[in-house]
């Protein structure tokens, strides 16, 4: 079988794995972004959680889960210190009250223009054109869809 796709040499090194290489760049991200978000007084979980609620507010609790891919076990805790800091109110929903939905506060909004500058300052880290980070995400949600759908 050998010179086939699937083949693994026997070996193989850290490098030369595709996951390593996802893994080790989202920790070499997550380096990045952490002096960009302490001055909001944010982790990266929340700053993403804040995105989607800056760009859909009122959203169920579910509907952000998926968004972020997240389960109700870690979104939970973390909408909770969001709540306790200020930034997002949870509320019932009118229609269903089994439903718990989450709106931004004015604090929360406003926090949006702290945080303006931060893609900028994330794609200046990476040295790299813009048109190849739009090609590299598309490739790496490409991938992400196709290891989901490897497990249904």
């Amino acid at each position: 079988m050998q010179g086939t796709e699937t083949d693994i040499p026997d070996d193989i090194a850290l490098n030369d794995m595709v996951c390593f290489a996802v893994y080790s760049a989202g920790h070499a991200f997550n380096r990045v972004y952490k002096p960009l978000l302490d001055r909001l007084g944010l982790t990266y979980p929340q700053f993403l959680t804040m995105i989607a609620l800056w760009n859909e507010d009122d959203q169920t609790v579910g509907s952000l889960g998926t968004k972020l891919s997240l389960e109700s076990s870690t979104l939970t805790p973390l909408l909770k210190r969001l709540e306790g800091m200020g930034h997002i109110e949870r509320h019932r929903d009118k229609a269903d009250e089994r439903v718990v939905r989450i709106r931004l506060t004015s604090q929360g909004r406003s926090l949006k223009d702290g945080a303006k500058d931060i893609p900028g300052c994330i794609v200046a880290a990476t040295g790299m054109p813009v048109g190849d980070l739009i090609r590299l995400q598309r490739e790496i949600m490409t991938l992400r869809k196709s290891l989901e759908a490897s497990l249904a």
